[in-house]
This record gives C-alpha cells, structure tokens and sequence, in this order.
C-alpha cells in the first residue's frame, strides 16, 4: 500500500513539473513576443518593426524551449499537446496539465507586458482601450485578421502555417530521420517560426498557437477591452483556436505518409546494407 501511494505520489509530481515547466517555457515565450509587439506598436515604427516582432518571437521561443524541454518536452502549443494526446504519446491528465500550464504562462505574460507598457498605452489610446481605430491596442496581446482578409483565408492561412510548424518541428526531432543534434534543436524551433512569421504573417498575423493567442484575449477582455475582443472581426477569436489544432493533426498525418511509415532508423538501414554486402561477397 506504501508504495502504491509513493508510485501515485511521485506521478502528481512529475505532473506538477511539467506543468511549471510548460508555464514557465510559455512564459517567457510570450513576454518577448507580446513585449516586442508592444514597443513597434506604441511606437509608432520609431522603436521596431515587423521584423523585430519577428526575430523577438523566435527569440522567445528558442529560450522558452530551453527551459522546459528537459522536463516536459516544451510543446509551449495547445494544438502540440493535443496532437499528441490523439497519437497516444500522453494521456488526457497530462495534456490538461501541460494545457494549463500553458495558459497561466500566457496569461500572467499578457498581465506583464501590459503592467509593463502601462503607461505609454494609456498614453497612446488616451485611456480608451479599443481593439479597432486608429488608436487600437488590443493587438498587441492577441491577433486579429488584416482588414482585406476573409474568414475562410483567414483559417487557411492559421491551418497552413501550423501544417509548417509541425513539419518543421518533426523534421527537426525525427530521430529515424535526419534530427538535428539536441542542443540545437531549440534554436532551429525558434528559426522555423521566424521563418513562418516572415513568410505567413501577413494575413492573420500567424497565431499557430492557442495558448499563445486565447489566454490574453481573456486577459484583455478583463482589462478593458471587453468583450469586443471576442466579437470583433466576425468573431475572429475561434480561428486561432481550432485551425492550429486541425493544421497540428494534419501536419502529422503528412509528415508520417511521406516519410515516416516508410523510414528506418539509421543503425536499422546500415544493418542491411551489411548484410546485403555479407550477401553479395
């Protein structure tokens, strides 16, 4: 009995872990990403641009991975964590851990960025807090689609560049296949959604993420903006929440029937090679 209730013990902890881990992994994540937005946005080009966003998220994400990958693999992604819940990898207990994590991460972020910018947005919005118009803030926390830009090309632009992400991110841990080396792997994390920002960016402002854009919608809402930030844009908010989730699974699906269900792992193939040549000599 002892040592069932320690066995269950130490299963709590473990949880416990990697829930701080996701948060604390998001966390940082988020306050480069959001605190970067914040600074082009506020001001007025004269303190960043696109780019810098850009570079800030990578940024974020390199170091976010750093951090919890050790302890709880650093999906930092809702759309990751319950992608591998539906292929088995981790059981619903610990995708609703590692979820909450993600999203008190994400929360206490947005909570900081804007104790941070306090100030220069209240400055900015001359205390109005508005999600449209020239003075608009509440992009700064969340995204929200270019004015030019339907809702079916905004969904399709979320589910592509999630299919790019998870592409990405399995082509670079595919032990079977070509993975990079470990101590990089974060850095080339953070490089592929530099490279998605740069490429994808435009149309929605690339979520791929519901941890990363629903938490400080909620926050926002909280704060002042109110609940405009949900039915703004034709109710834009729930796009970023299921195409990342539907690109996530599908970008699988792709990797798996175009290489991995008919790969090996590297000792498996030159073991044959060894015994085609034991064959031929």
């Amino acid at each position: 009995m002892l040592e069932k209730t320690k066995k269950v013990f130490r299963i709590h902890n473990t949880t416990i872990r990697q829930m701080l881990a996701e948060a604390l992994g998001t966390f940082i994540l988020m306050v480069f990403g959001l605190s970067s937005v914040a600074q082009v946005v506020l001001g007025k080009g004269n303190s960043g641009q696109y780019l810098s966003i850009n570079i800030a998220f990578g940024i974020g994400v390199t170091l976010g991975v750093y951090a919890a990958g050790r302890i709880s693999g650093a999906h930092l992604n809702a759309a990751l964590t319950i992608t591998q819940c539906i292929l088995g990898n981790i059981s619903w207990k610990t995708l609703i851990a590692y979820v909450i994590g993600q999203f008190l991460g994400s929360f206490m972020a947005a909570a900081t960025v804007f104790a941070l910018y306090y100030d220069a947005i209240y400055i900015y919005t001359n205390g109005s807090f508005t999600v449209t118009g020239p003075t608009a803030t509440a992009m700064i926390f969340s995204t929200y689609p270019a004015p030019n830009v339907s809702l079916q090309g905004a969904f399709f632009t979320e589910f592509t560049a999630t299919v790019m992400l998870v592409l990405g991110i399995l082509v670079i841990h595919d032990e079977k296949n070509n993975a990079a080396t470990k101590g990089a792997q974060p850095m080339l994390t953070g490089i592929l959604v530099l490279g998605i920002g740069l490429g994808m960016g435009l149309n929605t402002g690339y979520a791929i993420n519901p941890s990363r854009d629903l938490p400080p919608r909620i926050f926002t809402a909280i704060a002042g903006w109110g609940m405009a930030v949900f039915t703004a844009d034709h109710c834009w908010w729930w796009i970023p929440v299921t195409a990342p989730v539907l690109g996530s699974i599908f970008g699988v699906f792709l990797y798996k029937l175009c290489i991995d269900f008919h790969n090996y792992p590297v000792n498996e193939t030159e073991h044959e090679k060894e015994q085609a040549g034991m064959e031929t000599s």
